[in-house]
């Protein structure tokens, strides 16, 4: 599976130069999210509120590069939860082609692992390659753990369907397959089956959403809402 995804990554930067040219997406972008709960694909990551800022920039020729962060309020045996993700991404054809590296340190300290570009398999960084496909109300998405804290290469793919959008409102389902060692019940034997861990309903009105997530192999459900600014 190494071999399979570093040859996607490779391919991803072979072709970067034959993406669409879209002039009017160029130049920067910022934001940022509240969350009442850090809830990704399928797995509470922190319980308190996060702050989750958002920094970008893209090119004419599609070739996006960000920052993503989540910044824990509440401290948990003298640390909040901080992670910061860099990405690269290109658009090709109808599919975009991801390179991301997340930085999760519980410690908020990168020199205990090495430093911030530091990849050794024991390390704070996970480096993913993912593809994502969108088409009218239906999304797709694949991605693949190929570097630093890689958890034997742990897959993910998700599809979503918009089914609503009324008076303001769009809501859609969400469905998660993941790898079970990681995405699944860590308190399981030792598996690399891969297993729903990832359902749920989200509903979205201006710049609020919430979203009603379960993931039927840990047997947990969270409700979280979000605002959007």
């Amino acid at each position: 599976m190494k071999k399979t995804a570093k040859l996607i990554a490779l391919a991803a930067v072979l072709f970067a130069g034959f993406g669409p040219s879209n002039a009017n997406a160029e130049g920067f972008k910022i934001g940022a999210d509240v969350v009442s709960s850090y809830v990704w694909r399928g797995s509470e990551l922190d319980n308190s509120v996060n702050v989750q800022p958002t920094l970008s920039y893209t090119c004419k020729s599609g070739l996006a590069i960000s920052a993503w962060g989540s910044y824990g309020l509440n401290e948990d045996n003298g640390t909040r939860y901080k992670e910061v993700d860099l990405t690269v991404s290109m658009p090709i054809g109808p599919v975009t082609i991801a390179v991301t590296d997340y930085n999760n340190d519980p410690a908020n300290d990168n020199r205990d692992n090495g430093g911030l570009f530091d990849f050794r398999a024991d390390g704070a960084n996970t480096v993913e390659v993912s593809a994502s496909y969108s088409k009218d109300n239906v999304g797709l998405m694949a991605g693949v753990f190929v570097g630093g804290n890689d958890y034997k290469n742990a897959l993910y793919c998700e599809a979503s369907y918009q089914f609503y959008n009324k008076d303001g409102y769009t809501a859609k389902a969400v469905a998660g397959v993941g790898s079970e060692d990681y995405y699944g019940d860590f308190a399981g034997e030792k598996s690399d089956k891969l297993a729903l861990v990832n359902t749920g309903i989200s509903v979205a009105k201006d710049r609020y959403t919430a979203s009603a997530i379960y993931n039927p192999d840990k047997e947990a459900s969270s409700l979280v809402f979000m605002a959007s600014f």
